[in-house]
């Protein structure tokens, strides 16, 4: 099984690592990569065209960037993110998935045992999952390094929390990307302030790479040179009530308290009904012989 909605990926000075798109190729799940005019060709030699969306300098010129730095250093990757939500209206979608450039894979988490998917099948499932919901506005996959081997085992969802880097957006919401760094902190407090609900899945993970471990992106045009202060602050200073600073893995980082939106309330469809009988989505465990 596929997603049914369409899946982004907004990258940017990584067309020789291309992390998420080998994992989707290798996985068979269409897909769209949005870069810059600037660097279309380069990301053509490897990905087909008809895969390359070029952002439109309109979203650059009208993004938020929630500081007064104008066009001094780059805006971050809200801007191609709103593109992809527009994207993504235009063609009838009613969400959309947008993802990071640096995430190597997905995994099912099964008895706290990390499972390799080779399918676009825990796409689909979460899919499912939140449409049964009438208030649910954003849905997504945990890390990996959060969940799995050694650590404790964890429900298949957490509620009401920041969704980050593999991310399913209900289209018709009232909001956009802001923000020049933090956007995604930002955006997940935008939604749960307004009352909505977010869903993040930990039956199913991703393998998103370590902060500044994959040249290019926000490591290139952020942090390699101002470390991550910058970013936490503009967090802080847009959601003081929510947000502090602390220094965690050696750098500054936020941390975020996300128990005053334990009160959302999730609005079940009142045409869904629960079966009883257990879908996997076509997805088999298999144990590969070394």
């Amino acid at each position: 099984m596929n997603p049914k909605h369409p899946i982004y990926i907004v990258s940017k000075g990584r067309w020789d690592s291309r992390l998420t798109s080998k994992a989707l190729e290798a996985m068979g799940v269409p897909y769209y990569i949005i870069v810059e005019q600037n660097e279309y060709e380069k990301y053509a030699e490897f990905i087909s065209k008809k895969k390359i969306l070029v952002l439109p300098q309109l979203f650059l010129d009208k993004y938020e960037t929630l500081d007064n730095l104008g066009e001094t250093k780059s805006k971050g990757p809200g801007a191609a993110r709103n593109f992809c939500w527009q994207h993504s209206i235009q063609i009838g979608a009613r969400w959309h998935w947008v993802l990071d450039d640096n995430i190597n894979g997905f995994v099912r988490l099964n008895r706290n045992q990390r499972i390799k998917v080779q399918t676009g099948s825990m796409f689909a499932a979460a899919e499912d999952f939140v449409d049964r919901y009438e208030n649910v506005a954003q849905a997504g996959f945990e890390y990996r390094f959060f969940a799995g081997g050694g650590r404790r085992e964890k429900a298949p969802f957490r509620l009401n929390t920041r969704v980050y880097s593999c991310i399913l957006i209900r289209n018709d919401i009232p909001f956009r990307w802001r923000g020049r760094y933090n956007e995604d902190t930002i955006l997940s407090l935008d939604i749960l302030k307004q009352g909505w609900a977010t869903i993040l899945f930990q039956a199913f993970l991703q393998n998103k790479a370590a902060t500044q471990t994959v040249k290019g992106g926000n490591s290139k045009d952020f942090y390699d040179y101002e470390g991550t202060l910058p970013k936490s602050k503009m967090l802080v200073d847009t959601y003081p009530e929510y947000a502090r600073l602390v220094t965690r893995y050696g750098r500054c980082h936020h941390h975020v308290d996300y128990q005053p939106f334990q009160a959302n309330k999730f609005v079940r469809k009142a045409e869904i009904k629960i079966k009883k009988e257990v879908n996997n989505y076509g997805m088999v465990l298999r144990q590969c012989r070394r």
